[in-house]
């Protein structure tokens, strides 16, 4: 019962998330394969704001509150190897325009 209160109280928040993931899903869908990878590690490498916005949280955070602390812990995780990622594959693409 808890679970359907939580997404009765936060059904605006569930509708934006859904409606974001399609229209990401539709724009990502929409850029040829030549820029793929180029956009792609830059947008990892923005995932930056991630990290920080997740410390702050966690920083916010009650101690007793140990769920939040995981996600947030999960979110800096994720959030460092999006970015690591981008990097390397940016040095990746990067090396194919070097002369030898």
């Amino acid at each position: 019962m808890e679970i359907f209160n939580f997404f009765v109280e936060n059904r605006e928040m569930i509708y934006f998330i859904v409606l974001a993931i399609f229209v990401g899903v539709e724009v990502i869908g929409g850029v040829p394969a030549v820029l793929h990878t180029p956009l792609m590690s830059g947008a990892n490498a923005i995932h930056g704001v991630v990290i920080v916005g997740a410390i702050i949280v966690m920083l916010d955070t009650e101690p007793d509150n140990i769920f939040a602390l995981i996600l947030g812990f999960l979110a800096v995780i994720l959030g460092t190897l999006n970015v690591v990622g981008g990097f390397v594959v940016t040095d990746r693409m990067l090396e194919m325009f070097k002369k030898k």
